[in-house]
């Protein structure tokens, strides 16, 4: 571990509006910059922020320049990503970064994958309105310990997210290993290298403090920590959400700090949920497990709004984007069955694809399941909503009373199940869009939020 004493102070400050507030690259960006070198293509897809990204040519401000001196020296970039086991299932939101860092390896490079089983005791304040409850050790080594096998350890490798198995290619770290041991004169000199005016610039912990929300002292050092693990492992780039660009800059705040060579910031989009709306998580119970069979992954998958179809598409394929058919009902298809057979396999995602289409189709048969499900718009439902409301309103039924007796004499089903109660209550458009309803053999409608 390397030692907390007798270092020189940073070269700057950590000031958010120069180091955090860097240029951000565009998704798909069209041109470098002016005198930049261009990123290649697997690297850029998906990007939504690069720091920093500046001076032509110079290895520590440009990442194509450092790319390039890697491969000439022939000494790999070391990738950090780091994951808090706070909870035990990764879903497809996750996966991304996971996916990112995959192709870091297999251009090559070495990634460094720290499960935070230190850090996952403050936890993450991002995003976080309150402080959060702080998890027992035992509750957080439960956790980790089904992290590596949802990743791929000891799976087949053409199925597993990460490359477990070519030398040199990945490590797998714990950040217990050094903070573990830190004792409190090491702690004040971290606390050192930031002020509490530079933490209060950090969104959350300003919209806490200006609402009057209570933020706990120890909050304030999970973004050191985080920054404190590049260090450990002499990172030369990190990974994260768009929402831990203060963390991640952190971390080449306390690299400088401690004499090394800064890392560079990349950052993926928040993937939407499964809503479409909000970012998937599993509070907001939107998400795709990683850990989930094929006909659950799938079935869940063909039901994302039209809006966000290619988002996933570019975050979570490597399909090429221009060969995509048109039709949205298509691409929203092959979306779902292409993140299946990644997962499980072509023959488990064809079968999974084809169980969601009988579910579908019900008593009329394969040709109902393959035709085109008509799309009712949600947008004039009322909500909270009841059944019985809702089949006249989206006009499957013509009426309220013809729609209570349809379901009570077991006529109607929303995704292959049918539904008993005329008075079951919907509270919002998000319960219901991407599931099919359907009335009788012959009538279906997709519920879209639109």
């Amino acid at each position: 571990m390397l030692p907390l004493r007798g270092c020189s102070r940073p070269e700057a400050a950590y000031d958010p509006a120069t180091e955090s507030e860097r240029v951000a690259v565009p998704m798909t960006p069209a041109h470098p910059p002016l005198g930049q070198i261009p990123l290649p293509a697997w690297l850029e897809r998906g990007m939504a922020d690069l720091f920093p990204a500046g001076m032509a040519g110079d290895p520590d401000q440009q990442l194509a320049a450092r790319l390039e001196g890697s491969q000439s020296s022939g000494v790999q970039l070391r990738v950090k990503l780091g994951i808090d086991p706070t909870g035990s299932a990764i879903h497809l939101g996750h996966s991304l970064l996971f996916r990112k860092l995959r192709a870091f390896q297999d251009a090559g490079h070495t990634a460094v994958l720290i499960i935070g089983d230190f850090t996952a005791r403050i936890g993450d304040p991002t995003g976080k309105g309150t402080t959060r409850v702080q998890l027992s050790e035992a509750a957080v080594e439960a956790n980790a310990a089904t992290y590596l096998q949802q990743l791929g350890q000891g799976q087949a490798p053409e199925r597993a997210l990460l490359d477990f198995t070519t030398p040199g290619r990945l490590e797998v770290r714990r950040n217990s290993e050094w903070l573990a041991g830190l004792d409190l004169s090491q702690v004040i000199e971290l606390l050192g290298i930031s002020t509490v005016g530079q933490m209060l610039a950090k969104e959350d912990f300003a919209n806490r403090y200006g609402s009057g929300t209570p933020i706990s002292l120890h909050e304030f050092l999970y973004p050191l920590l985080q920054g404190y693990d590049s260090v450990q492992v002499r990172a030369d780039l990190e990974l994260g959400g768009t929402d831990q660009k203060f963390n991640v800059a952190m971390g080449r705040d306390l690299q400088r700090h401690f004499g090394q060579r800064p890392q560079f910031g990349m950052l993926l989009p928040i993937l939407p949920g499964l809503d479409g709306v909000q970012k998937m998580s599993k509070s907001l119970a939107n998400t795709v497990g990683l850990a989930e069979d094929p006909l659950s992954m799938y079935s869940k998958l063909e039901k994302v709004p039209d809006g966000v179809v290619d988002d996933y598409l570019t975050l979570l394929t490597d399909l090429d984007l221009a060969a995509l058919p048109e039709n949205p009902r298509q691409r929203q298809k092959l979306m779902a069955l292409e993140i299946t057979r990644a997962r499980h396999g072509a023959a488990a995602a064809a079968a999974a694809q084809a169980d969601a289409a009988s579910l579908v189709g019900g008593a009329a048969g394969a040709g109902a399941a393959e035709a085109e499900v008509p799309e009712a718009s949600l947008a004039a439902v009322n909500f909270p909503a009841r059944a019985f409301y809702l089949l006249s309103a989206v006009g499957i039924c013509a009426s309220s009373s013809e729609a209570r007796r349809q379901i009570q004499g077991g006529g109607v089903k929303l995704d292959g199940e049918k539904l008993a109660d005329p008075n079951q209550e919907f509270a919002g458009p998000e319960a219901l869009a991407g599931k099919v309803l359907q009335l009788g053999k012959k009538t279906f409608r997709r519920l879209v939020a639109g």
